[in-house]
Parts: structure tokens; sequence; C-alpha cells
């Protein structure tokens, strides 16, 4: 904080200078100008006219640093849209966002960035050296433009972290994340803080984006708060400890989960109720602390049955610095997001298993989902619903063909088929036309030679169950319902081949539809009931994103935590902290 002081002051030294010589003037003065005003003229008459400065400067500078040089086009439009103005300078002043771009800058560990990445140059000698230009117009000139685009630079490269990431997810060929991005614009974000022009966001203040990364930053904080108190003691591995039970280790788990503080638990029962055969009344697995097990396990998304052991036992003995790494991950994640949603739309976070319904701005309503096993990921991205498709057909994916299905339809196509409840089509939606499946030599058919669909008819052991919402994309994912409900009856439920499985299909479908003339939830059950295949086009078009947050916050900075199941909070762990 030292510089910083430091630094305001050198900024006083700098207007006291432009003002000196000048006679103050009393209350009785006529006139009618502010200090401030008297201040600018003395600097002017003293200095001359504020330099300007030239689009080769500003290349050849954003070039010369490298940190720099990926925002050279936006600097190019902050200077051109401002007739090639110096921004950070009035009348010779440095203007007060100076000092507030360093008072960001120093507390960029609040956002999880670290502050030597934009102490890019050293405004502390910079300004010093101004100081003793003052004299000298032509080093002083030369100054005053090198210190206006160190900043301007300086700006874009925080601005440019701050809100649209330090991993851009999109520079590399093999991406994981396909949401539309966010596309701010770093020369009107600039002009902006410099009070030069309005924005529906606050760039002035450095405010996020979005509340959920406002929340997650207090969360942050908090747990860096009790990592600097010591953090939380590791229990044992192996232990199972039910309600009511004694174990010494429940001072351990005491201290994890009520004392918030990290520092030492009452642990250590008083010396007159330690009394033979009876365990101490610290060391009982109490209804207090069984709640707050509980309320963990809701947090880490698994069953809260109250049982310390098994993945409990596991998630209780994740580091806090581990924690505190997903944390920022995860506020990295959001700053790869759209400015802002539109007002109504669907999520489905991957490792949460959930579905989220937002209208207007507020979550209607959530559900639980399947998504994609391993070697099947969902994928990250974001596109719009336009159609619910009723009483679906199945069509087989041609590795199921080949791995699963080709020696039976060698041997009894007819049959296989018949079991199954599947046909052979040719063309598709009404031109389809089913064939005889003996006419194919399922024994030699490869992808390419395939030139049909095989297909599961509409009915209860359909893969698609009743319903699939449709969001045509280049994933080829969709969400739809499943005959096989038992699997959402568990906590970790990465299941499909890569599309979303929602618990409550007939829910979701007459909510898409509410607006759609005669569709009603009766009429969609009895449609449904027909067997018979039905498109129905959606009124409006709903965004949907998928996307994956291992970690989030409610309003009041409290955590929850996911697994990382793709491995994706490692892969960009690697890029971000390294």
């Amino acid at each position: 904080m030292t510089f910083f002081l430091r630094f305001s002051s050198l900024l006083w030294v700098l207007l006291t200078a432009a003002i000196g010589g000048t006679a103050l003037q009393g209350c009785g003065s006529d006139s009618g100008q502010s200090a401030g005003t008297s201040a600018a003229s003395a600097a002017v008459r003293e200095l001359g006219p504020q330099p300007l400065i030239d689009s080769t400067y500003v290349i050849n500078a954003f070039r010369a640093e490298p940190r720099f040089k990926a925002q050279l086009l936006q600097a190019r439009r902050f200077y051109r849209e401002r007739q090639f103005r110096l921004g950070w300078f009035k009348d010779h002043q440095p203007v007060s966002q100076v000092q507030t771009l360093q008072n960001i800058i120093a507390k960029a560990t609040d956002e999880g960035l670290d502050p030597k990445d934009y102490k890019i140059k050293d405004f502390k000698s910079l300004f010093g050296e101004l100081e003793k230009a003052r004299t000298d117009s032509v080093k002083r000139t030369a100054l005053e433009r090198e210190i206006d685009v160190a900043l301007t630079g300086t700006y874009m490269k925080w601005a440019s972290d701050y809100y649209r990431g330090v991993a851009n997810p999109r520079d590399k060929k093999s991406t994981t994340w396909q949401v539309k991005p966010n596309k701010i614009k770093l020369n009107k974000a600039l002009m902006t803080f410099l009070g030069e022009r309005k924005s529906r966001y606050n760039y002035y203040e450095f405010a996020p984006l979005h509340p959920e990364y406002d929340q997650l930053k207090k969360a942050l904080a908090t747990y860096r708060d009790r990592e600097r108190a010591g953090g939380w003691p590791a229990l044992p591995a192996g232990l199972k400890l039910k309600p009511g039970q004694s174990s010494p280790a429940v001072a351990a788990l005491r201290k994890r989960l009520l004392d918030s503080s990290g520092g030492e638990a009452a642990s250590t029962p008083p010396a007159d109720s330690a009394r033979v055969g009876t365990a101490p009344a610290a060391y009982t697995y109490d209804p207090e602390l069984v709640a707050a097990v509980k309320l963990f396990q809701q947090d880490a998304g698994l069953r809260p049955d109250g049982v310390v052991g098994g993945e409990t036992l596991r998630q209780l003995n994740v580091p806090i610095g581990t924690r505190i790494d997903q944390l920022i991950l995860n506020m990295e994640r959001w700053r790869w997001l759209p400015k802002r949603f539109e007002p109504s739309y669907l999520l489905v976070n991957i490792p949460e298993y959930t579905l989220h319904v937002v209208e207007n701005d507020k979550e209607a309503f959530s559900m639980p989902v399947i998504v994609g096993k391993v070697l099947h990921e969902t994928p990250i991205f974001s596109d719009k619903m336009e159609y619910v498709v009723l009483a679906p057909y199945w069509n087989v994916p041609f590795s199921i063909i080949q791995n699963e299905l080709r020696g039976k339809l060698t041997a009894d196509p007819v049959g296989t088929l018949d079991r199954l409840d599947m046909e052979v089509v040719k063309g598709v939606g009404r031109k389809a036309k089913v064939i005889d499946p003996t006419s194919v030599d399922w024994a030699n058919v490869t992808q390419e030679t395939f030139k049909y669909t095989l297909r599961r008819r509409p009915g209860p052991d359909n893969d698609l169950g009743d319903v699939k919402f449709i969001f045509p994309n280049s994933n080829d994912i969709y969400l739809h319902d499943t005959p096989h409900d038992a699997l959402f009856s568990q906590s970790a439920r990465s299941f499909s081949h890569g599309c979303v499985r929602v618990k409550e299909p007939i829910k979701l479908a007459t909510y898409l539809l509410k607006n759609k003339p005669g569709w009603d939830q009766q009429t969609i059950l009895d449609t449904i009931a027909t067997h018979r295949e039905k498109y129905i086009s959606m009124k409006e078009k709903l965004p949907v994103y998928l996307v994956y947050f291992t970690a989030w916050a409610d309003a009041a900075g409290h955590p929850h935590f996911r697994d990382d199941i793709y491995g994706h909070d490692k892969a960009l762990a690697k890029e971000y902290f390294d």
C-alpha cells in the first residue's frame, strides 16, 4: 500500500504544481471559475495544449509489449474514436481513474487474479520522471504519451482478463466450451470507465457482469479467511460414523463443520464428565452435528443421510486449498459467458445433474437430469429450443448396430426387430418408408454404406421415453425422457451417451408449450398415448445453455461443490495457475 499512498501524493503534487504561481481567489471574486477550472487554465498557460497521439505510436507501443499485443485493435479504436486525444490526462493533469485503476489492480486477488500480471509498467517511476520534466516540453510530451498508452494497455489487459477470462476456451481447436461468448468491446468499456460514455454495464466501477460471479467471490473471501485461520482438519481414513455413535473423530468433525473460524473447537470434555464405561459427551455424534453433516451432504449433491463415511468422508477431506482453486476456476467460467442472459432460458449444469428453467430472470423450477458418461461426454454449448416431439422414434446409432446388434440381425433380422420393436426405414420424417430388413446385408454393412435408419417405434420401451426436446445443433444433442427412471435415484448421474435425460418430461413439455394454443397437459398425454410421433414447433425459440460449473454459491456466499466428472477443472487449472 506504500506505493499507492505515494502515488496519491504524487498526483497531488502534479495538481498543485499545475496551479503554482496562480494567486488564490477569495470569496468575493467575480471570476465565476472553480479552483479546478483555474488550475486547468493555469496548466494550459504554463505547459501549453495537451499533446495528441497518433496511430503509429499506438501500434508500435502495443507491439513492443507482449502483454499488450492482444489488445492492439481495441486500443487503436479507442484512440481513433477520441480523435487521438490522450485518455488519462486532462490539461496535463492525470484523471482520477488513474488511481482507481491502480486500486483495482491491488485487489486483483479478490477476483482470483494475480496483481503481478497487471504491474507491467512502473508508473511510480514514470510519473516521477514526468514531474522532473516539467520544464522540458519535449520530454514531458513524450512521457505523457508513454504513460497514457501504458495505462490504456494495462486497463485493457486487466479488463480482458476480468470480463472475458484469463484462459480463453476458444483459443484451442479441441475446445470443450462452445457457449456463445461475451462480446465486450474493451474500447467502449474504457470510455465508460473514463466517464466519456454511458452503458448499461457498470464498467466504470468494475462491477461483475453476473450476480453468480459475485456470489462465488464472497465464498472465495470466506474460504481464504478460514485458510488463514488454519483451515480444517483431516478426518481419519476409513471412518464410519452414524448418528448417536461416539468416536474421538467427532471433535475433528465438529471443528470441520461447526467451527467456521478454523480455531480449536472445544473437543476435550470437562474432567468430571469422563466416567468409566461412558463416552465423553464431546465425542458423541449428536443431533446438532448430524444436522450439519446433512447440510454438507446436500451442498455436495449427496444423499443427506447423516452417515459419515465413503463419499461423504472423501468430500469432507478435500483440502481447503483445493476448494479455493475450485472457486477461482468457476469464477473464470462465468467470464466466458455472454454479458447477460436472455430473460428466459433453460440451463443444464452438467456436474450438478440439474436442469434450471428460468423465466423473466427468476428460476421457475428445476429438475434432476442424467448426462453423458465419461466416454460419451455431454458437450458444453448453447443453442435455441425449437421443437417438442411427442411419442418420438429413437434412431439407433450405427455404433450400437456394429457393436451390439450385427450378429443378431445377421442371423434373424425379422425376429430380432420384432422383439426390439424396431424397424428399418428409408428417408426421413413423413417421407420415411419401412423396408424389408432381409434386404440389408447386415454382416457386411458399414456406416458409409448403410443408407437407411434403424429406429425403435414409439412406446413404453422407447429409449427416448415419451418426449424429446430438440434444439438443432451440430453435436446432435437433445433433451429427452427415459424409461429408466430408477437411475434418477443415484447421486452421480452420468449414464447417457451424451444426450440429457430429464426426470419430469411432461412438466417440461407443458411449460414449453404453454403459449401454444391447444396444447395443454391433457392434450400432450392424449397425443403420447396414440404412439404416433408428433412434432410441435414452439411459438418462440428458447435459449438453451449446457454449462459446466463444479462450484457455485447462494446470495450469502454459501458454496456448493460437485465432482469434476469430465476432468475439465483439472485441464483448466494447468492453464490458469501454471
